[in-house]
């Protein structure tokens, strides 16, 4: 769904019917018939307590070649996965419905179900496809909705805004800022995307998630709002994120905020949040290449459209970035009379010995720093507040720069105390995180560009290189993974590489087989089908990278199909390739994060609850012999990376209480 994604688009579907175990085309899954189970598991193992599935006759697939036979066999492998997954979800076999309920109550979990009810992320980044070359379309759109909530665009000036774009790490750029300012004794709210457990994370007072009580109250008063207000001349309803920056507005001026930090969703200039006329201060972080079916394949475009955010006399600060897109800011800046600076590396705050520690791991994240000091220092000296006697000199947007810079560099300063703490004390879970969880070290990063996993990588070298080596030298290191959207999997996959994991697992973004309970991350957009076909694309990815790099598999080409084996001890699902050899392989593919984790820690994580049967085994043997590794490891060190809704997910499980 909308803003549901890194950065907004997340929810992408992954193309259908083009994966298979055995590396080659599936048929499309539209067109398969109903699956014979018996056909996919010759232990005949499927009954699961009378409410589950039973094997039936064997059925030859009528296809014309050993292709199309593998690729009828992979489709219907799904199809049993569907089938098993129902069982395992509920009593009766009951179905995993994708169909939004409409819900009349007006409680907490009631709107967060209405929510979901709006226009998931697919149709909201068709919708801007469609209206980006009209951006007045969409601006106007937003523009109306906002009206028919009760605001006008000029209550937004009040609201003291720091407007921040990027790539990466604009998140960790606000979550800086925002710590900076509370640090002041200010009200701060920030709105920020997407949200990792909860959906009220969203929406911040003071560093804090909005309540239940708050969300339920301005959810529902906006709602109500908006749906009074349609007619036949009046567009639907506002999607998913759309709706969310409308709310989030409303709760920063009605909780009267003495600033909000607010995060763009997608690119800047066709952005929803883009209908803030009069910031205080913006701000761009790091330029790479995401989202191109919306804002260009190139990073000259997308730095045209981050710099739409740039308003009139507004000062923004950009982070270093390569010539050319920095080009396309400074002229964007110019169109407008906007005064733009270059940040100086945190480096240069840093005089004599005094050596600035931050929150957030990371070298990368001292870009961040260095771009939330300049925009706090900035917002508190336009607001009246003692920020330092150094000020900001306008330049105008003809003036004559050197040659060697095509952007003027802000000035340093010396950082106050309050700045420096709230570098210091910053928070942002899921973006460098260490977790150590007794012999079990969770790494977690939701990375999902290629600039950003190679800074993963450096980090998580780093951080595994400065823990404590085992004296007996038995260390695991294990890769869990997903993406999704349009990025380039094995673009992402091949920087992992250096990390040297000794097994890689693959799953979806479903925290649980069953998605009942956990509205907050549901995604009515993506199917079951097609979140496995991504996750078994990267598995056979990832294959194909080891073999290429010369890893210990088989010489020859298996002739298999696809094959669900059910492990009846632990309930846990496995996707693996049959094979009458042993597939001497180091990737596993599970249908849901915790069954994933429970595999990845064989009950050695005091922080996981086991489940609630016997934990044993899997039957093939790349799960048996992994598992038994893990159990003798000294350390289990495991990166999760790829996805935030990943990181949300993997969080969920290991910190319960981000759930209360």
């Amino acid at each position: 769904m909308e803003g549901r994604g890194e950065g907004g688009s997340d929810a992408l579907s992954a193309p259908r019917g083009t994966a298979a175990w055995g590396g080659r085309p599936a048929a499309p899954l539209r067109h398969v018939s109903r699956p014979d189970v018996a056909a996919f598991c010759p232990l005949q193992r499927w009954r699961r307590g009378g409410a589950g599935l039973r094997p039936r006759g064997r059925r030859r697939a009528r296809t014309a070649d050993g292709a199309g036979r593998r690729g009828a066999m992979v489709a219907r492998g799904l199809r049993a996965l569907r089938g098993a997954l129902r069982g395992a979800a509920g009593s009766g076999g009951r179905r995993l419905s994708t169909r939004p309920a409409r819900v009349p109550a007006a409680d907490y979990q009631d709107a967060i179900r209405t929510l979901n009810t709006l226009q998931t992320n697919a149709s909201y980044l068709e919708q801007v496809k469609r209206e980006r070359g009209d951006p007045r379309a969409q601006l106007e759109a937003m523009r109306g909705f906002l009206e028919r909530s009760g605001l006008q665009v000029e209550d937004l000036d009040r609201l003291n805004i720091i407007h921040v774009t990027g790539t990466k790490g604009k998140g960790s750029a606000c979550a800086f800022t925002e710590r900076i300012l509370r640090g002041y004794g200010l009200r701060t709210g920030f709105y920020s995307s997407p949200h990792l457990v909860q959906v009220r994370e969203r929406i911040r007072i003071n560093g804090q998630p909005l309540s239940k009580e708050l969300f339920s109250k301005y959810f529902w008063l906006v709602y109500r709002r908006l749906r009074g207000t349609k007619d036949e001349s009046q567009a639907n309803m506002p999607a998913y994120f759309r709706f969310l920056t409308i709310m989030a507005f409303h709760v920063f001026l009605q909780e009267k905020v003495d600033l909000a930090v607010v995060e763009v969703g997608i690119g800047g200039a066709f952005d929803c949040t883009n209908i803030i006329r009069a910031p205080v201060v913006c701000g761009v972080s790091s330029l790479g290449i995401d989202h191109t079916s919306i804002l260009g394949d190139t990073v000259e475009k997308i730095a045209w459209q981050k710099g739409g955010i740039f308003k009139p006399g507004v000062p923004a600060f950009t982070v270093p970035q390569p010539e050319q897109p920095l080009e396309v800011l400074r002229d964007r800046a110019r169109e407008c009379g906007c005064p733009l600076y270059l940040c100086p590396e945190l480096d240069a705050f840093e005089a004599g010995t005094q050596v600035l520690e931050l929150g957030l791991a990371g070298s990368h994240q001292r870009s961040n720093a260095a771009l939330a000091l300049q925009l706090s220092r900035t917002w508190l000296q336009r607001r009246g507040y003692e920020a330092g006697t150094d000020v900001l000199q306008d330049v105008l947007p003809g003036a004559e720069l050197s040659a060697q810079r095509s952007v003027p560099l802000a000035p340093t300063f010396c950082p106050s105390d309050a700045m420096i703490q709230g570098l210091r004390d910053t928070e942002w879970p899921g973006r460098t995180q260490v977790l150590p969880h007794g012999p079990v070290t969770w790494y977690i990063d939701g990375a999902h560009t290629t600039s950003s996993i190679q800074a993963c990588v450096r980090w998580f070298r780093q951080a595994a290189l400065n823990e404590d080596k085992p004296q007996d030298g038995s260390e695991v290191r294990v890769l869990l993974f997903n993406a999704t959207g349009d990025r380039d999997t094995a673009a992402l996959l091949k920087l992992l590489l250096p990390c040297h994991f000794d097994y890689a697992v693959f799953c979806p973004n479903f925290t649980e087989v069953s998605v009942a309970a956990n509205s907050d991350q549901q995604n009515f957009n993506v199917t079951l089908e097609n979140a496995l076909t991504r996750c078994v694309e990267n598995q056979k990815t990832w294959t194909r990278l080891m073999e290429e790099k010369g890893g210990p598999w088989l010489p020859a080409p298996l002739e298999v199909g696809g094959l669900l084996q059910p492990d009846p001890l632990r309930g846990a699902l496995l996707l693996v390739p049959p094979a009458e050899r042993p597939l001497n392989s180091t990737s596993l593919v599970f249908p849901c994060i915790s069954h994933a984790l429970q595999w990845i820690t064989q009950g050695r994580d005091p922080h996981l609850p086991l489940p609630a049967s016997k934990v044993g085994a899997h039957p093939h043997p790349v799960a048996t012999s992994g598992a038994v590794l893990l159990q003798e490891a000294a350390a289990i060190r495991v990166l999760v990376t790829g996805s935030l809704h990943l990181v949300g997910g993997v969080l969920k499980l290991l910190d319960p209480t981000l759930s209360q």
